[in-house]
């Protein structure tokens, strides 16, 4: 029997065949694509049959969507993938190579996720978010021409009409099409899950191909081993293109190695530049130094492939102007972010440090940043949820880091849900996760019971919605607060959609 693809019987196909398609109706259309709790469990324990099947099924929806993979060439598309690191070295490459706009490039094109308080977030230009406007138009231009086209039943037996791809290969298929609409001129993608058999893998001819630290995540798709994640990462690779990795533990590197004979490519080992290191990062911290080295060699790469090597050129010890103001001037929200509260009267300081880390490797590092932030004198609060990994590892890896130096006042643990009253902000509705265990704040309990084993002199507290653990924070009575907001990059954007106030 023919493994089943993974693919979304959407509900409202025929809802938004008017002509006056809001913006909220694509968010609307773009949601229900999202797979369930149920049936995503179902595909996960399938996933290793209906695998293979993914690259091709993308290639169908790609040429239902009007393209072939060879129109995306000319893009020149730079492609990264990894388990730590890979968005905030796209954010260092795009921001390099945008101090080459309008001189050597007109349009660049960053395709990254998960996004945070908006889903145009993941398709920006030129450092832009697409407006409202234009991704209302192009996402049902892309919705029109896949229910409008078909496919052969035979090869593709559950790609008929009505059938939509996934919410993130639509997200992929989305961004394609509004690229080449734009005429972008060079595109940087962040791999979404592996490589191997993610969707931005059709990607034909990449100027440059990045792998940032790899470590063990997604072990139900991806493999336990640190060997088999790397396979599944080194399937980006692609003749013709060089790669280039930050160092990686031996298994790793090797299964990287291996990849690359196998594909006939040339693989680097990329250190921290010591320029790099003498910089003051946009995105500041130490373990991003990597990133951005990584970026470095990714950006002279795709100038040199273009035919507009830096001048002077970069070399192992020296960085063109340009490459220096683009590490210094890049930003990732929700990365090693801090903000100021504004509600706070004179006198009183409340600062939030973002970072959306969700990996041993990550929260690991994004630990070590609190750290080095962290004052004295200043009262410290954590506020912690991840709703799909192993919530109790994560939160006892960041307790051990910190050890007797740094300790918390107060640890809150609340879910993903933004507000109180309205739920989930539409563009953050998540429904990969069990609804019930969610509202009977399983994990959130778990965490408070386990943390009070780890430290019984920090207060822990539970709370339903990121909207209540924001009001609890600004309304104790300290005038110097530090607050570290982690374990979720979906936490980290609904805290940022509470702080904004909408």
């Amino acid at each position: 029997m023919r493994a089943m693809p993974i693919f979304s019987n959407l509900f409202g196909a025929r809802l938004y065949s008017t002509k006056s398609r809001t913006y909220s109706d694509a968010i609307d259309a773009l949601n229900s694509l999202q797979t369930n709790f149920a049936t995503l469990e179902l595909l996960r324990k399938s996933q290793k049959k209906s695998r293979t099947l993914a690259i091709p099924e993308m290639i169908e929806w790609t040429r239902r969507a009007g393209y072939k993979p060879s129109d995306l060439n000319k893009l020149n598309i730079i492609h990264v993938t990894g388990t730590k690191g890979k968005g905030s070295t796209c954010a260092f490459t795009y921001s390099i190579l945008s101090q080459y706009v309008p001189s050597t490039f007109s349009k660049i094109g960053l395709y990254t996720s998960p996004h945070l308080k908006t889903v145009r977030e993941r398709i920006s230009i030129n450092g832009k978010p697409l407006p409202e406007e234009l991704f209302t138009q192009y996402f049902f231009e892309v919705w029109d021409r896949l229910e409008n086209s078909s496919s052969d039943e035979n090869e593709y037996n559950a790609m008929g009409p009505g059938m939509k791809p996934v919410y993130f290969r639509f997200l992929t298929l989305l961004s394609f099409h509004v690229f080449m609409s734009e005429n972008v001129d060079t595109a940087i993608y962040e791999v979404g899950i592996g490589g191997e058999y993610d969707s931005t893998n059709i990607i034909e001819k990449p100027t440059a191909v990045g792998i940032s630290s790899i470590g063990i995540d997604h072990t139900k798709i991806l493999g336990t081993t640190l060997q088999d994640i790397a396979w599944n990462k080194g399937g980006i690779m692609k003749n013709g293109a060089k790669a280039f990795s930050v160092q990686q533990p031996q298994e790793a590197w090797a299964a990287l190695q291996g990849r690359a004979d196998e594909k006939k490519v040339e693989l680097t080992e990329v250190p921290v530049h010591p320029v790099v290191e003498q910089t003051t990062l946009g995105i500041d911290a130490d373990y991003q130094q990597i990133n951005a080295s990584l970026a470095t060699a990714l950006a002279q790469e795709h100038l040199t492939v273009l035919g507009h090597p830096p001048v002077p050129a970069c070399t192992s010890t020296e960085l063109t102007p340009e490459f220096v103001v683009g590490i210094e001037t890049a930003f990732w929200p929700g990365r090693c972010q801090k903000i100021i509260d504004a509600t706070k009267t004179e006198g009183e300081k409340l600062e939030w440090l973002l970072d959306g880390a969700h990996t041993d490797e990550s929260v690991t590092v994004a630990t070590m940043w609190f750290g080095k932030k962290a004052r004295k004198e200043a009262y410290k609060i954590l506020v912690f949820n991840q709703q799909t990994r192993d919530a109790t590892s994560l939160v006892g890896k960041l307790h051990s880091i910190l050890g007797t130096e740094v300790s918390f006042d107060e640890v809150i643990f609340c879910s993903n849900i933004t507000w109180s009253s309205a739920g989930y902000q539409s563009e953050l509705t998540s429904m990969n996760t069990s609804e019930q265990e969610v509202r009977d704040l399983v994990v959130q309990k778990q965490l408070a019971e386990h943390w009070q084993k780890l430290d019984p002199h920090s207060k822990p507290t539970v709370l339903p919605t990121i909207e209540e653990a924001v009001e609890y924070v600004r309304g104790l009575d300290h005038e110097d607060v530090q607050v570290l907001v982690t374990g979720s990059l979906h936490l980290v954007g609904g805290l940022l959609v509470v702080l904004d106030g909408r």
